[in-house]
């Protein structure tokens, strides 16, 4: 929680989306599992360009994306995954995708991407003490360490942030 997987899939995103035919970057999943329909609309949106997009059902859904996916080379981002009904709802098999296309899910539950027989799984580490504090200098002071004045109240950041000094 709050290690900076947004954070990185969207420096991602910015860093590759231009080598793509269509891009989408679909945030804070999680909270939309209760309409998953929407979150489909969200996505053929962003690959037609197109607002009008009528879908009855999450079944039909996964058929016409089936059906407009495999045209393009797609840099997808699904961000704060939690459930494999979300992933069955937007991207059910990898054949789905044009070839060159590519697939980031950004999700606390590794057991969803063993699942899924993903390529790669990235980890992204918490960081000690002594990390979180420059982080937090670097934020707070401009500096990569707190002057002498604000050391200890900065180590009382860090302790109540859990490490995580952005949070």
């Amino acid at each position: 929680a709050g290690l900076g997987k947004t954070t990185v899939a969207k420096a991602l995103y910015n860093q590759l989306y231009h080598n793509f035919e269509a891009k989408c970057f679909l945030s804070n999943i999680k909270a939309e599992t209760s309409n998953l329909i929407h979150l489909q609309k969200q996505l053929l949106s962003s690959i037609t360009n197109s607002t009008n997009i009528n879908l009855g059902n999450i079944d039909q859904g996964i058929a016409v994306l089936q059906e407009r996916l495999r045209c393009k080379r797609l840099l997808l981002i699904l961000d704060d995954v939690d459930d494999l009904s979300q992933l069955t709802a937007l991207a059910t098999t990898r054949d789905l995708f044009a070839s060159g296309s590519r697939i980031i899910i950004t999700t606390r539950d590794r057991h969803l991407l063993n699942q899924l027989e993903v390529d790669e799984i990235c980890s992204i580490d918490e960081m000690d003490d002594d990390e979180a504090l420059e982080l937090f200098s670097w934020h707070a002071f401009r500096n990569s360490y707190p002057s002498e004045t604000f050391h200890q109240l900065s180590k009382q950041v860090i302790t109540y942030c859990k490490g995580l000094p952005l949070a």
